[in-house]
C-alpha cells in the first residue's frame, strides 16, 4: 500500500524540484531565474546598463552612511527559504557582513533591506510578486526603483493579513528625493531612466 504525502511533503518536493530545475539551467538561460509559490519566474534579459548603475549607485550611497560591519551588496548569493518555497535574487541586499559568511543561499531573515531596480522585461515581478513574497521572508524593509518612470517606493512594517504578511507602510518617491531605507537616508539624485 502506497500512503501519499501529506502537504508540507507535497510542497518541500515541489520546491526541490524546482531548485534542481533552476540549478541546472541558470548557466544556460540569459537572465535570471527564480521560485516563487506560484512556480519558477524567468527574467528574459539580462540587466542593462541603466538597471545596474542605479543599483550600483545606491549600493555605494548606502555604504557611505551605514555603520562599518554593514553591506549594501550587489551581486550573488540568492536568499531563500525552502519552507517559504521562496528563492530570490534581489538587486541590491542590505546585511551584516557576518550574516554573509555562509555557503550557498543567504537566509532572508538576516536581510536589513532588499532593493529591487524594476526590469524593462517583468514589472510585476518587481511590483507585485516581489512585494508579496519579501514580507512572507520577512524582510523587513523593501525598496523599489522604477527607471521606467523615475519613481519608487519604501515598503516596511510587516503585518499579518488574511492572505500572509504584507506591509503596512508604502512611502512613495521621485527621482531626485531624499528617501530612508531602514535607519539610513540616502539621495535618489542622477539616477538613471530607460529611454
Amino acid at each position: 500500500m502506497t500512503i501519499a504525502p501529506d502537504h508540507a511533503d507535497r510542497d518541500a518536493l515541489r520546491y526541490q524540484s524546482m531548485r534542481d530545475i533552476v540549478e541546472q539551467m541558470q548557466e544556460s538561460v540569459p537572465g535570471k531565474l527564480e521560485i516563487t509559490k506560484e512556480g519558477i519566474v524567468h527574467d528574459m534579459m539580462s540587466p542593462g546598463g541603466p538597471h545596474e548603475l542605479t543599483a550600483a549607485r545606491i549600493s555605494r550611497r548606502l555604504e557611505k552612511v551605514m555603520p562599518d560591519g554593514l553591506l549594501a551588496h550587489t551581486g550573488t548569493p540568492d536568499v531563500e527559504d525552502p519552507n517559504s518555497g521562496v528563492l530570490r535574487h534581489p538587486d541590491v541586499i542590505v546585511i551584516a557582513e557576518a550574516d554573509m559568511d555562509v555557503e550557498g543561499a543567504l537566509d532572508p531573515h538576516t536581510l536589513l533591506a532588499a532593493i529591487e531596480v524594476v526590469s524593462r522585461s517583468n514589472p510585476d515581478n518587481d511590483w507585485v510578486g516581489k512585494a508579496r513574497d519579501y514580507p512572507q521572508l520577512g524582510i523587513p524593509v523593501y525598496v523599489i526603483f522604477d527607471p521606467r518612470t523615475g519613481e519608487g517606493s519604501v515598503l516596511s512594517d510587516i503585518h499579518p493579513t488574511a492572505h500572509g504578511p504584507r506591509y503596512a507602510t508604502r512611502k512613495d518617491f521621485v527621482y531626485g528625493e531624499d528617501i530612508t531605507i531602514g535607519e539610513w537616508t540616502v539621495s535618489t539624485e542622477n539616477l538613471p531612466r530607460y529611454t
